[in-house]
């Protein structure tokens, strides 16, 4: 297999392959902030309805965990490429049965109760997908850009989630509010199944990663490899957990939250909020590989505590500026924190976390030290941000603070990890624990 100097094509591939299956994931998020609360919770108070629909969001988040340290343990031993595949099936099944499934007035709570069931087994697929291909995309990579193939995946994630906001978008615009709510937010669920035919395809035409080819390991039972994963990580996992706050803080709280905000707060139509996603999202296709330059250049570590703090510092800017109701001013906010500053530490987490543990536990040290973290930040945070606003009858202050306390939180758990520039410097650093 050729690899070029810069971008190998393993990387290319997988990538587009996780754009299609994150489109599954992002939309879930979408539909959570704009459609759940109105068709698969019963009619009485909108802020019970947000919170339970965003709450079947957050139950994505709990799963994640236990898939990802079930697929990365599973990775560790058979295979980054073979897991990937498992990730496609669990995510394209979840969201196509999502599509398909009736509303609370038609079924009453297994609506609900059936909703929040498919969304663990998007949690499940999810909690591997991304390491995977991360992981998969830097260990084909020669050592020089290996922060910049580490982080082109978060490209495909950002595309997914411009595809699916684009489908969301489109689909309300074309039809009547009552007919969208009615029917037509199925059509992109449904196209699901499609899009999975392709990143089928393309996931084909990926191999195997040489780095986990050329390890050499005894094969452990599950409990014994966990515990590898534990005992080598050391105290770079914790340390990688508190690395993890701020991607999923800058991440979850513009693109989820910030429709809820947007629409029930401010009074904005959805369509501007779900434009300032496509055009954050949009950005990502320079800004994540130009991060991931940078990572290589300057190191990980200090383009994680950059985006951290940089968040910190611009989150009442954010809400200060989606107060206005002016559209340009919003799209400003969501490429602000939503992509300036989440990109950053997208990047420099990539990176890093790629090249902080041994080749031969290395799936399973990151699905463990992300995934967990996703699950309490990443799906918490609409949920928490969502009831800070209504204890301040509308107002986001305690939101913007929280949100910055998280990020600094972040940098600090950042400067103490052990700085890395190439996947050479990285392995003599995860060698000697």
């Amino acid at each position: 297999m050729t690899t070029s100097p810069r971008l190998s094509r393993a990387t290319l591939a997988s990538t587009a392959g996780t754009a299609l299956e994150w489109y599954d994931f992002a939309l879930y998020g979408t539909a959570s902030a704009l459609v759940f609360a109105h068709v698969f919770f019963p009619s009485g108070s909108e802020l019970a309805a947000t919170l339970a629909s965003l709450g079947t969001f957050a139950v994505g988040f709990l799963a994640r965990p236990v898939g990802g340290v079930i697929i990365g343990l599973l990775g560790d031993r058979v295979g980054r490429r073979q897991m990937l595949f498992v990730t496609l099936l669990l995510m394209a099944a979840a969201s196509t049965a999502i599509g398909l499934l009736p509303t609370y007035g038609a079924i009453g709570v297994w609506a609900p109760v059936l909703l929040v069931m498919l969304r663990v087994l998007q949690g499940i697929g999810a909690g591997g997908e991304y390491a995977g291909a991360m992981l998969l995309s830097a260990e084909h990579a020669v050592d020089a850009h290996r922060g910049l193939n580490a982080s082109i995946p978060s490209v495909g994630n950002a595309l997914g989630s411009l595809i699916a906001t684009g489908i969301f978008y489109l689909t309300a615009a074309a039809l009547p509010q009552e007919q969208f709510l009615d029917w037509g937010w199925r059509i992109p669920f449904l196209l699901s199944a499609v899009l999975a035919v392709a990143a089928f395809v393309i996931r084909l035409r990926v191999a195997e990663s040489p780095e986990f080819r050329a390890s050499e390991g005894p094969q452990r039972s599950g409990g014994d490899q966990l515990a590898e994963v534990v005992r080598r990580g050391g105290r770079r996992i914790p340390l990688a957990m508190l690395m993890s706050i701020a991607p999923n803080v800058l991440s979850y709280l513009p693109s989820v939250y910030a429709l809820t905000y947007l629409a029930n707060q401010v009074g904005a139509p959805e369509s501007v909020g779900l434009l300032g996603l496509m055009i954050a999202n949009l950005l990502k296709v320079v800004t994540v590989p130009t991060a991931g330059w940078l990572s290589d250049r300057f190191g990980g570590r200090r383009i994680m505590i950059i985006g951290s703090l940089a968040g910190a510092l611009l989150f009442f800017p954010f809400f200060l500026l989606l107060d206005t109701g002016t559209p340009l001013l919003i799209w400003i906010a969501f490429v602000m924190i939503f992509t300036l500053c989440c990109d950053m530490t997208l990047a420099s987490q990539a990176m890093m976390l790629s090249s902080l543990f041994d080749v031969d536990v290395r799936y399973g040290s990151v699905t463990f030290s992300r995934e967990i973290t996703g699950a309490v930040v990443g799906g918490g945070i609409p949920f928490v941000a969502a009831a800070l606003t209504g204890v301040l009858d509308g107002r986001p202050w305690l939101v913007a603070l929280l949100c910055s306390v998280l990020c600094v939180v972040c940098a600090l758990g950042t400067r103490a990890l052990p700085e890395v520039r190439s996947g050479e410097k990285a392995t003599r650093v995860a060698s000697a624990g």
